[in-house]
C-alpha cells in the first residue's frame, strides 16, 4: 500500500517499480484512467514558482520518484520513500506489458526522426499490433484539440508524451477529460531519445548513485548546463531548508 508523502510542496507516491505495474494494470482491467508523473530534482524546483505546473503533478493519480534525488531528499526530510521508479524504466516495462497482453500504445513527441525511429524499433521488437498511433512533439496549442482526437481515436490503452517540461505536465493536466478513455497517461520527457538510441543512458552505477544527471550534463554541457548545475544546486538548498525549518 502506497504511503504518499508531501515534500517541498509536491505529492510523491511510495510504491516500487513492481507496485506501479500492478496499479496500471488494474487500470487497464477496470476500464479507468490513471495519469502518471515522474518528478525529479529539477521539476520540484520549479513547481515552487509555477503554480500551474504544481497544480498538474500534483494532482495525478500516481507520482514517482524519477530521480536519485529525490529520494535522498525524502529520507532527509524523515519520509523515506521506498525506492526509485524512473520513468523511462517504467515505460520499457509498460511497452512489454502492453505486447504480452495485447495492448496499444501511442507514442506523442521528440523529432520526427526519433519517434520514427521509436516505432520502428518497438515493431521489430513486438511487432506492428502493438503501435495503435505517434506523432512528433512539435505543434501550436490550436493543434491540441486535433492530436488529442487523434489519440483517443488510435483506440490505444496507454498514451506516453515526451514532450519539454512543464508542456508535457500541463497538457495531460488539461486534456485528462478528454483522454478519459486512454486507461494510462504519461510523461516521460527524453526517454524517446534515449531508447531509439540517439541519446546514451548513464551507467548502472551512475544512476544507483545519483549521478545519471552529470552523464547527461556531460552529453550536452552548453544546453544543460543550467539546468543541472544551477537547478540541482537550488533543491540542495531547499531541501536543507526545509530540514533547518523541521528541526
Amino acid at each position: 500500500m502506497s504511503k504518499r508523502i508531501h515534500i517541498l510542496n509536491t505529492n510523491v507516491d511510495s510504491y516500487t517499480m513492481s507496485e506501479t505495474l500492478k496499479k496500471v494494470d488494474a487500470a487497464i482491467k477496470e476500464k479507468i484512467q490513471l495519469h502518471h508523473v515522474a518528478v525529479n530534482a529539477g521539476k520540484i524546483v520549479a513547481m515552487q514558482s509555477n503554480k500551474e505546473l504544481r497544480t498538474s503533478v500534483n494532482q495525478c493519480d500516481v507520482i514517482s520518484p524519477d530521480g536519485q534525488a529525490v529520494v535522498w531528499a525524502s529520507k532527509v526530510l524523515g519520509k523515506p520513500l521506498k525506492e526509485r521508479v524512473a520513468g523511462i524504466d517504467l515505460m520499457q516495462n509498460l511497452v512489454k506489458y502492453a505486447h504480452e497482453n495485447n495492448h496499444k500504445i501511442y507514442l506523442l513527441g521528440a523529432k520526427e526522426e526519433v519517434v520514427a525511429t521509436l516505432v520502428y524499433k518497438y515493431t521489430k521488437d513486438y511487432g506492428k499490433s502493438l503501435i495503435a498511433g505517434y506523432r512528433n512533439g512539435y505543434f501550436k496549442k490550436a493543434e491540441e484539440s486535433k492530436i488529442v482526437e487523434d489519440i483517443v481515436n488510435s483506440n490505444a490503452q496507454l498514451l506516453f508524451v515526451a514532450i519539454t517540461s512543464p508542456k508535457k505536465e500541463n497538457f495531460l493536466y488539461r486534456h485528462r477529460e478528454q483522454l478519459k478513455s486512454i486507461n494510462f497517461i504519461m510523461g516521460v520527457g527524453g526517454s524517446f531519445d534515449v531508447i531509439s538510441g540517439k541519446t546514451k543512458r548513464a551507467p548502472i552505477w551512475m544512476q544507483k548513485t545519483g549521478f545519471e544527471w552529470f552523464y547527461r550534463f556531460l552529453q550536452e554541457p552548453k544546453r544543460m548546463w543550467k539546468r543541472y548545475l544551477i537547478g540541482n544546486s537550488k533543491f540542495i538548498f531547499l531541501v536543507l531548508k526545509e530540514r533547518l525549518k523541521g528541526n
